[in-house]
């Protein structure tokens, strides 16, 4: 007989965005008449930059001739991609990431929840809290986590690193030793950033302790201060505690068309195995590649023409954040992110739930956004809100919340 992964059967819910789409869904059929404005989902708005869309055509052509036609991808990814990241994400700050190192996907969401795969089950991870709920979940469908409690809305086998107002929404290292450390920066929900002598010290620990660490660097294009690392491997030892996720779907707009890669160092050694042959192994045999054609649009955002193209799409939204930090100081509101980050997380008014709020909010002003405690218990009384709607959706949702 047929035997299910009981796993799934412990997980609270569905997924939190799943949730939100089955509200703002009930809302929009109990009243067509009225304009939502979505404020809720880290999903980009504007379009591709045009030298992505150039030469997504000019790939498209080249698959229509026998000549330049391309099939399954190179297992680690094409090589023009993998040397443009290396020059242009790691060497140009100073990292000598090898382009071996680095393994194409079609985004930082599945690394992060396929990166499980080659560590066993007993390991003990820490997160972040609040946090991206992929993290946990994953990890929870592997069994890594133990059991949920509704109570605490937590994981028996999870350590858990608050996030709060007092400490700058930042994590401390916790008290018992994990074997996997999750670390998000520029943090999502929070907008929240360490500093680089901050993220030495984990650098530090998690080489002390024989910890890895997973870091998700998806927002680091949207870096503004100076002390901030865009990637862990500015860290002298991260080479060999590190792996680094990065995603192409916030600084370029590739939510749609999926693109993404993962660093693994081969300097990174667990019991004397290289971390790097083992994702090596599961990516060769799980994955068969992002298409030629979008690591091909991929490799554009690293030409002159295209970096000037994605500051500007970065700076669009970044200006987004500015209206949205500044009106909702302005109604009062304790906000805190949208300086590093395209997220502002604020608190919601006394008395109000995460859930309370998002409903207040959608009744009230139409407005729709992410209920703080989807991120893990310490997010509860808070809400986040994104920079990534339009400049005119933008400041029309901040006046609505402003009336109401």
């Amino acid at each position: 007989m047929v035997k299910i992964n009981k796993n799934y059967l412990k997980l609270p819910g569905s997924y939190l965005f799943s949730d939100i789409a089955k509200k703002v869904n009930a809302f929009t059929s109990n009243n067509p008449d009225k304009k939502i404005i979505r404020l809720g989902i880290g999903d980009v708005t504007l379009p591709l930059a045009p030298v992505v869309i150039d030469t997504l055509h000019k790939s498209v052509d080249e698959m229509g001739k026998q000549e330049t036609f391309k099939g399954y991808a190179p297992d680690l990814g094409y090589e023009f991609l993998r040397n443009a990241i290396v020059e242009n994400d790691f060497k140009a700050r100073g990292v000598n990431i090898k382009a071996d190192e680095v393994f194409i996907s079609d985004g930082a969401k599945s690394d992060s929840g396929n990166i499980g795969d080659i560590f066993d089950v007993d390991n003990v991870i820490a997160v972040c809290d609040p946090v991206y709920p992929v993290y946990v979940d994953t990890n929870a469908m592997a069994g890594r986590t133990g059991d949920y409690d509704a109570a605490t809305s937590k994981w028996t086998n999870v350590i858990y690193m608050p996030c709060l107002e007092e400490n700058g929404f930042a994590p401390v290292i916790p008290e018992k030793t994990p074997d996997i450390i999750y670390l998000c920066f520029p943090n999502n929900p929070t907008g929240a950033t360490i500093s680089k002598d901050k993220l030495q010290e984990w650098v530090d620990y998690a080489n002390k302790v024989g910890a890895v660490i997973i870091y998700d660097a998806a927002y680091e294009a949207y870096i503004s201060e100076e002390d901030v690392a865009h990637s862990i491997y500015e860290c002298e030892g991260a080479m060999t505690c590190a792996i680094e996720i990065r995603s192409f779907s916030k600084n370029a707009g590739f939510t749609g068309t999926r693109l993404g890669y993962t660093v693994v160092p081969k300097e990174l050694k667990v019991d004397g195995v290289t971390l790097h042959s083992l994702w090596a192994r599961r990516h060769g045999t799980k994955f068969n590649g992002a298409p030629y054609i979008i690591q091909a649009a991929g490799a554009s955002i690293y030409t002159e023409e295209g970096k000037k193209q994605i500051k500007e799409m970065v700076g669009y939204y970044m200006n987004n954040a500015k209206i949205i930090l500044e009106g909702l100081k302005d109604a009062g509101y304790s906000v805190s992110g949208g300086v590093n980050a395209p997220y502002i997380w604020l608190k919601t008014p006394t008395g109000m739930s995460s859930w309370q709020f998002f409903d207040h909010l959608l009744n009230e002003a139409h407005v729709v956004g992410t209920p703080g405690c989807g991120f893990g218990p310490s997010g509860e009384g808070y809400f986040r809100l994104t920079a990534f709607g339009s400049l005119e959706n933008t400041k029309e949702a901040i006046e609505r919340i402003k009336a109401m």
